[in-house]
């Protein structure tokens, strides 16, 4: 029972500590004075132009063959941040953590000031924001946009879904607590899941929901930040209890909770291969299970610092980066790692990947383009003004 209370207590404290880390709040002295938010964007290609949010909190068009701009970067917005402890407000600009989408003409991206920006592709200008007026929680997991319209995950625990060319908003899904994952559309139902413990499946199209899954009714049970993965009917989802969860994308019924429990949490959104599923872990660890039975297939790999970025698949290579700037290749045929590069730059975001070339985007603003099978790098640019 002692043991139990302890690690209750500890994924509180653990859990107060990454809240802190992300809302950029300060602590004994003024909160935000003087200091930009970090967020951890990922990079999307489309036609050959690189869109991503910079760690001074703008959009940025990248014409990939040229490394030179598409458009000036475009600062979301600037806030006011209340002086706590005395301190006068200070202007800070707008954390991005999830990546932008691209769809048609217009690129859009989420602000973690709640909002949600729509701008042409071609010009940088702004077309719609969302809400018009005032602002909503934080949005920290990325957007998805399909079939006319923009599905997002938002702090005050729902799930916002607006119309793609105007910003009009159509409905919306209330979970039982805060959202931090990215939502994932598969035929006509949207999956997210929540940090009340459980994963949901929503209709697409109407916005009622069709089942939710609870980690709560299998054990304990945990949050839920990462993004569901979804293969051969089956949802994929890792939770802050430290398992991997495989559940009917049908009617969510339990087809196995893994039986390895990890040192920590699960943050990085899973992929997989062959029927074998690999998921980073922020105790360094990748878990590789199967797919089918969720059965270890070999021993985890150690990398020896935090995964919280999410992994790629290249051909049958998982590119793979921890928070300590090392990039590793793992062969998906022997299940082997290999030391790919040492950028030597904290790594949060997403990685990416188009035409062979890995995207990676540090926490020190630089963005770094690296052949995908020799891991050398192509080119790196600082992203910061």
């Amino acid at each position: 029972m002692e043991i139990k209370c302890n690690r209750r207590l500890l994924g509180k404290v653990l859990l107060f500590a990454v809240i802190l880390l992300v809302s950029g709040l300060g602590v004994f002295g003024c909160a935000g004075t003087g200091a930009i938010p970090r967020g951890w964007s990922g990079a999307v290609v489309a036609d050959g132009t690189l869109f991503l949010g910079s760690m001074e909190g703008k959009l940025v068009a990248l014409d990939i063959s040229s490394q030179s701009r598409l458009w000036p970067d475009v600062l979301l917005e600037t806030e006011p941040t209340g002086g706590g402890f005395g301190c006068a407000p200070a202007s800070t600009t707008v954390a991005i953590y999830g990546s932008p989408v691209v769809a048609g003409e217009l690129v859009y991206v989420g602000g973690y000031n709640g909002k949600i920006y729509a701008f042409s592709s071609g010009s940088g200008a702004l077309r719609w924001v969302y809400p018009r007026q005032g602002k909503r929680q934080p949005i920290v997991g990325g957007i998805v946009v399909s079939q006319g319209r923009v599905y997002f995950g938002c702090s005050d625990g729902k799930v916002y879904v607006l119309d793609a060319e105007t910003g009009d908003e159509e409905w919306d899904f209330t979970t039982g607590d805060k959202i931090w994952s990215t939502p994932v559309i598969d035929g006509d139902t949207l999956f997210i899941a929540s940090f009340d413990k459980k994963l949901y499946a929503i209709n697409a199209m109407t916005g009622k929901g069709k089942w939710e899954f609870d980690t709560g009714e299998v054990d304990t049970g945990g949050a839920i930040a990462s993004t569901p993965l979804v293969y051969n009917d089956t949802v994929y989802i890792g939770s802050f209890d430290r398992h991997i969860y495989a559940v009917s994308a049908t009617d969510g019924s339990l087809i196995w909770k893994s039986e390895v429990e990890a040192g920590s949490w699960f943050w990085a959104k899973p992929v997989v291969y062959n029927n074998t599923i690999y998921a980073g872990n922020l105790d360094g660890k990748v878990y590789i299970l199967n797919a089918g039975t969720g059965d270890e297939v070999v021993d985890a790999i150690d990398l020896g610092s935090p995964i919280s970025s999410w992994p790629v698949l290249v051909d049958s290579t998982i590119i793979i980066a921890s928070e300590d700037g090392r990039i590793r290749a793992i062969d998906t045929s022997n299940n082997q790692k290999s030391e790919f590069k040492n950028l030597g730059e904290k790594i949060n975001a997403p990685l990416s990947a188009s035409d062979g070339i890995v995207y990676i985007h540090t926490s020190e603003g630089e963005l770094h383009a690296l052949n995908a099978q020799t891991g050398a790098i192509l080119w790196s640019i600082p992203l910061s003004s």
